[in-house]
């Protein structure tokens, strides 16, 4: 298989999306997708042409299958996905929200495969997981298990030390956290080993205390990261480096949004994809606007990641 160009670790759920609007007690029928920050990017790299390795643990089930058999398919790297016979797949359902608001999301993952993850999953030393150009990860996998956020925070640590470079999006889900101090403190901490911390504005705002765009960039850049962006929404995003460059690069029109979830993946998409391209921190947030503006224009997390030919016509 080679050395992966990204390696991610995370849960990958099943996503069961509502087919009618509504609250979701109300629906009786739903369809069948993949979910999971960290699987939406792996994806995301993948269909633009990159080798990316998945760590994780799915159920031995119907949707762990499905999921595995869905990463398969996307040419994922799954020689560290492990199928656990004693914990059940993470699910979770999703609204059909109307007008372009949030839908509702509901998560069943306590207790799940993924999150008996510990160090002991943690690649050797030469494996080729620990030689990729770059680990990504999120905030949501240490808020699954203390094996989850020891394992997280070792591979973090081993990356750096090693030279390569950690991307991180804070992804926070304070109901997975115990209380949102401990969610501060971990997150901030798992950020401190990254080299590009990709926060959006509100969480940014609860990190740090900070209230702007470049004060929020400026805390992590104090703190070690050497490019920080702020996500913006539809305004944009705002970059800046341990050099002293910094830009705010517009956002991308959108005809309609129809489903905002996986927005931020899709950022992280573009601005890893960008990076490992070797283009400078301003043209990789660039390419973030444009594939989170894509992707919140398809009603499933993955659907609205492109491939290159679509990219390039974007």
């Amino acid at each position: 298989m080679g050395i992966p160009d990204v390696v991610t670790v995370g849960e990958a759920m099943a996503l069961m999306i509502a087919r009618e609007p509504g609250p979701l007690e109300a629906v009786r029928e739903f369809e069948r997708a993949t979910a999971g920050a960290e699987l939406n990017v792996a994806v995301g790299l993948s269909r633009l042409g990159f080798k990316v390795g998945y760590l994780g643990r799915l159920g031995q089930d119907s949707l762990g299958r499905h999921l595995r058999a869905f990463m398969e398919a996307e040419g994922l790297d799954l020689r560290h996905l492990r199928m656990d016979d004693d914990s059940a797949t993470g699910f979770m359902l999703k609204q059909m929200a109307e007008g372009g608001a949030d839908p509702q999301v509901e998560y069943f993952r306590r207790g799940s495969a993924a999150s008996r993850l510990s160090t002991s999953d943690m690649p050797a030393q030469g494996d080729d997981f620990q030689r990729a150009r770059v680990l990504h990860l999120t905030g949501i996998s240490p808020a699954l298990s203390a094996g989850c956020r020891e394992l997280v925070l070792a591979m973090a640590r081993q990356a750096r030390a090693d030279g390569r470079l950690v991307c991180f999006d804070p992804n926070l889900r304070p109901r997975l956290w115990r209380s949102p101090a401990e969610m501060i403190a971990t997150v901030n901490a798992l950020a401190s080993q990254a080299d590009v911390v990709m926060p959006g504005l509100a969480e940014g705002r609860v990190l740090t205390g900070r209230q702007d765009a470049v004060d929020i960039a400026a805390y992590y850049l104090e703190r070690g990261a050497r490019q920080v962006v702020v996500k913006l929404g539809p305004e944009g995003a705002y970059a800046a480096d341990a050099g002293g460059r910094a830009d705010t690069v517009p956002g991308r029109p959108v005809r309609a949004v129809v489903d905002t979830v996986g927005a931020g993946d899709g950022f992280a998409v573009g601005v890893i994809s960008a990076l490992l391209d070797g283009l400078p921190l301003h043209l990789a947030a660039a390419r973030g606007n444009a594939i989170g503006a894509r992707v919140v224009q398809f009603r499933g997390d993955c659907e609205g990641l492109p491939t290159r030919a679509q990219l390039a016509a974007a």
